[in-house]
């Protein structure tokens, strides 16, 4: 197969926000191929995405190994990999993006994949020149932006993030949610990895609210990973979830019988638990996001000896969000290289403003306010 005329491949297409890049890469007219290892599945998907006549694209079926990957990815030049959990079946995608030529982004939440991604294919992807970006998606990109924005101000060192979005997960998010009680997740202080202890929950104020929200590491997330290097952050710590109280004391209840009943296990007995249990709460997909009713909210609050920042970015649909950055991601890479090779965050890849100017342009976010104190 020639991919000579379509230059982006969405893996994984099939699934709630492989549908959704696929429309914003037909807003953006960026010619590309949906893949899935059923191709009748993902062609029934792509006939309900409204426009997509006007779209220049093909569904191509793969079987989930390296060589099949490798064939279907030669030729093109962004692979945007939906296939989750990633650190279960991100490796082959990656390994085969890599023998293809292809620059990789996913939305991946799993901060053990984050490092494992770094570590293993880092050096090898910025040896070629290509980009892996993990990660790409709002509950990481779009806090990511506003702790960058505060960053503009000199002199702050620490960065406390803060995601919440109105909603419920898909059933890739709800796999992922469960895949993350298996690793470590670690905070950033003083430029070390810190360990969260396991069932580690925050109270947070919540900008423009007058109650409180639940929140949790959310296995560390992607921000400590990204910050890890950078000069200007020596702490940082993010905090994560959905509004919603009772889904959340939910995910806490389930992580405590995973600490108790599931990790004893032996590994196989491990994984087929948990992903039952994943499957058990949420077996299809969520509604189509309406913005009247599915929000977000990204608060940042950064200090230094000297100094204090607060940034807030509130925003709708967080799935679009993803799908509008993971688009964006494909046709920059498409007009230029990234600003980074190697593994990279959508930021250090992008930039921060860039970005931020995607999401405005879809209506998916409001103007980032800004509170200083110096």
């Amino acid at each position: 197969m020639s991919n000579s005329k379509r230059p982006v491949v969405v893996y994984g297409a099939s699934g709630y926000t492989g549908r959704l890049v696929c429309e914003f890469l037909r807003e953006f007219n960026v010619p590309f191929i949906a893949a899935g290892r059923d191709k009748a599945r993902v062609q029934a998907v792509m006939d309900k995405i409204p426009g997509i006549e006007t779209a220049d694209y093909e569904v191509a079926q793969v079987d989930h190994n390296v060589a099949a990957l490798t064939e279907l990815f030669r030729g093109a030049r962004v692979v945007s990999n939906m296939i989750g959990p990633f650190s279960k079946y991100g490796h082959e995608v990656a390994e085969a993006c890599l023998a293809a030529g292809c620059h990789y982004t996913d939305t991946t939440g799993e901060q053990d994949w984050l490092l494992e991604a770094q570590s293993e294919w880092g050096l090898k992807y910025a040896a070629k020149g290509l980009l892996i970006a993990p990660g790409i998606a709002q509950m990481y990109t779009t806090g990511e932006i506003a702790a960058n924005i505060c960053l503009e101000t000199p002199g702050l060192d620490t960065l406390d993030i803060l995601v919440l979005w109105k909603g419920f997960p898909t059933y890739a998010s709800t796999q992922t949610i469960f895949a993350i009680l298996k690793a470590k997740s670690y905070c950033l202080e003083n430029n070390k990895y810190v360990e969260f202890k396991p069932g580690t929950t925050f109270e947070v104020n919540v900008p423009g609210r007058h109650e409180s929200a639940l929140a949790l590491p959310w296995g560390g997330s992607a921000h400590p990973v990204w910050f890890k290097d950078d000069p200007r952050v020596a702490n940082c710590k993010a905090a994560g979830g959905v509004f919603a109280r009772e889904v959340m004391q939910g995910v806490v209840a389930t992580q405590q019988m995973y600490e108790e009943k599931i990790k004893p296990l032996p590994p196989a007995e491990r994984e087929r638990a948990l992903s039952d249990i994943a499957a058990s709460m949420q077996a299809g997909m969520p509604p189509r996001e309406n913005p009247r009713i599915n929000y977000s909210l990204d608060s940042v609050y950064a200090s230094g000896p000297l100094a204090r920042a607060h940034c807030v970015i509130h925003g709708n649909c967080n799935y679009k969000q993803t799908g509008a950055l993971q688009a964006f991601a494909a046709y920059s890479l498409l007009q230029q290289p990234p600003k980074k090779t190697g593994f990279a965050s959508g930021c250090q890849a992008f930039g921060h403003r860039n970005l931020l100017g995607a999401l405005r342009s879809f209506g998916l976010v409001m103007e980032p306010v800004l509170t200083l104190h110096r």
